[in-house]
């Protein structure tokens, strides 16, 4: 009976052992991948590759749930070997929940277009959650569970009582502290020691969209007087300020502007070319609304109120030319484009900005001119933007070369 059981553990052990093997490469992977995709670093570095990056995190978070559906069929035979041991059975289900958390979030991430803003910027902070504790987690399983680690149990810290001989039979007195308890106690220390702060940050701006924005402001590089003068809907700002955390995503190293080199023009295919330094940008009448602001990698930041000029007034005012099909704009790192085909730069919502909430857009966001476009993704309302022109070609836009969709459009856009 006892070899019947104990041929049934080691088949069992085999299958599992090859189950953790599976989960810990892909899991590698994924944080490898998801920890390096929103860095501007790596998103200039990496180039198209980053979209292919992108698509290869999500076919291997999929493929993920071929190893978990593999256990489930074992899990039967595997729970009932660990009666006894509820210690484990908690860490598997723990496991399984980590794993399911990740996956059902990440497969909104992946359909956002299918689920739309609201769930995906849900899925995203769920997802951030889910790795920020899953993955110290499953690190620290994975080291508790090494041979090495397994193999010192035998070994203790000293205690006041001497050590017993190997061949003596146990005592009743077990040691107060096992080495393989200490190194497992450093292990999740360190852990905590190392990803702690991140953590409380992560969760502080997340949490405090105001003081994020604040604190953006406060340390923006920009030297450009005089400042522009919030009209009375924008301080206090009508839409009750900015609800949510904006994440920076960038391309270049942030520029700095000043008065002496900040100028903004309208050219083309116009009858009548626009160039205004800074101190005759800031006389220009402007309007204010309240807009949403929808990334295409899942985070929003709701009930913006931002200031600036309608783009269909700047166009009316160039008076453009029959031939022209296309706007085409440009960022004041000269890096970024990104265009619109005339008809859409027609929407009445779309805005060069110059106030957020009554501020000054800080340079991390964008400022001190930045393209809104609300009814798009955003990587469409170009940053630091500092001249438009009027094109008859197409033009594809930077991230549009690098494998996005030149279909910007949000789930239910109105398009007017």
């Amino acid at each position: 009976m006892n070899d019947w059981l104990n041929r049934i553990r080691k088949g069992i052990g085999k299958k599992l052992a090859a189950v953790h093997r599976w989960n810990a490469w892909m899991i590698a992977f994924l944080a490898f991948s998801g920890l390096i995709l929103p860095l501007g670093v790596w998103r200039e570095w990496l180039g198209a590759g980053r979209v292919w990056l992108k698509w290869l995190h999500t076919g291997v978070g999929l493929a993920l749930l071929v190893p978990v559906l593999y256990y489930l069929l074992l899990a039967g035979k595997h729970w009932s070997l660990l009666k006894g041991r509820p210690a484990q059975k908690w860490n598997v289900v723990l496991v399984l929940g980590i794993l399911a958390g990740w996956f059902l979030s990440g497969v909104v991430l992946w359909q956002l277009r299918f689920f739309g803003p609201a769930w995906t910027n849900v899925a995203l902070t769920v997802h951030d959650v889910f790795t920020w504790i899953g993955l110290p987690y499953i690190i620290y399983h994975s080291l508790a569970r090494t041979r090495w680690l397994k193999e010192s149990h035998r070994r203790t810290v000293r205690t006041d009582s001497p050590p017993a001989n190997v061949d003596s039979p146990r005592s009743g007195t077990e040691p107060l502290y096992t080495r393989r308890a200490f190194l497992r106690s450093a292990i999740g220390l360190g852990l905590t020691v190392a990803l702690g702060p991140s953590f409380v940050k992560w969760l502080s701006s997340s949490l405090n969209s105001e003081a994020n924005v604040e604190a953006l402001v406060q340390k923006d590089q920009n030297d450009l007087v005089p400042a522009p003068q919030p009209a009375a809907d924008s301080l206090p700002p009508v839409g009750g300020g900015s609800k949510g955390s904006f994440r920076i995503y960038t391309v270049t190293p942030i520029p700095t502007f000043d008065n002496s080199n900040w100028s903004f023009a309208v050219d083309g295919l116009v009858d009548h070319a626009l160039k205004w330094n800074w101190e005759e940008f800031v006389k220009l009448p402007r309007t204010v609304q309240v807009s949403d602001f929808h990334c295409v990698t899942g985070w929003s930041v709701y009930d913006n109120t931002w200031e600036g000029i309608p783009l269909y007034r700047l166009l009316e005012k160039a008076r453009v030319q029959p031939s022209a099909t296309t706007v085409k704009f440009y960022s004041g790192d000269g890096v970024y484009t990104d265009a619109l085909t005339l008809e859409q730069a027609q929407m009445k919502d779309i805005m060069v900005a110059v106030l957020l909430d009554g501020k000054p857009i800080p340079s991390e966001l964008g400022g001190p001119v930045r393209l809104v476009v609300p009814q798009m993704y955003t990587y469409k309302s170009v940053k630091w933007l500092n001249r438009i022109e009027l094109i008859a070609a197409d033009h594809i836009g930077y991230w549009e070369a690098r494998g996005y969709d030149k279909d910007a459009w949000l789930p239910g856009a109105k398009r007017t």
